[in-house]
């Protein structure tokens, strides 16, 4: 087997289309699920793939042994309503993201709604998500801008790109 081009951990993968991109591309994936269901799903899409790593757990607390280049979230953090929940979901990451790796990570900005599928959600900004990863983390770059719901529906969301220390 020819050296993976880098290993992305894809927390709360579901049957992503995002992991069969990186797994084309070369990536070695760690697809991070709570749900055993859409990690079969993955499994079923591609089968014994040793570039493909499937863990269930949680975000805040799955182990994760080998280190990761990259650490994707779209959309997973903003349900971590608790500031405790959000503490061990970057301690989390900054135990798997080797230095110089990076994390980038989408989440509903202050603008966003205030609920999804029927959960609370935490909003951030630029500043909170900085916060909230500071000590290991640096935030590189952040923007905001909006995402159509399949139902038409516009969310505002922060996109942020931290560089771990």
């Amino acid at each position: 087997m020819t050296a993976p081009a880098s290993t992305v951990a894809v927390i709360g993968a579901g049957a992503s289309l995002l992991v069969d991109s990186l797994l084309g591309d070369g990536h070695r994936v760690v697809a991070v699920d709570i749900s055993d269901a859409a990690l079969r799903l993955l499994r079923a899409a591609h089968g014994e793939n040793e570039l493909l790593l499937l863990k269930q757990g949680d975000a805040c607390s799955v182990a994760i042994a080998e280190r990761i280049d990259a650490w994707q979230d779209r959309a997973m953090f903003h349900f971590l309503t608790d500031s405790g929940d959000r503490a061990e979901y970057a301690a989390n990451a900054a135990h798997s993201v080797g230095a110089g790796g990076h994390l980038v990570l989408a989440a509903f900005a202050l603008e966003g709604p205030e609920r999804c599928s029927g959960l609370l959600v935490q909003r951030h900004d630029a500043a909170s998500i900085s916060d909230a990863f500071d000590g290991a983390f640096d935030l590189v770059e952040s923007f905001e801008a909006d995402h159509t719901t399949p139902w038409g529906t516009r969310q505002r969301f922060i996109h942020a790109v931290l560089r771990r220390r």
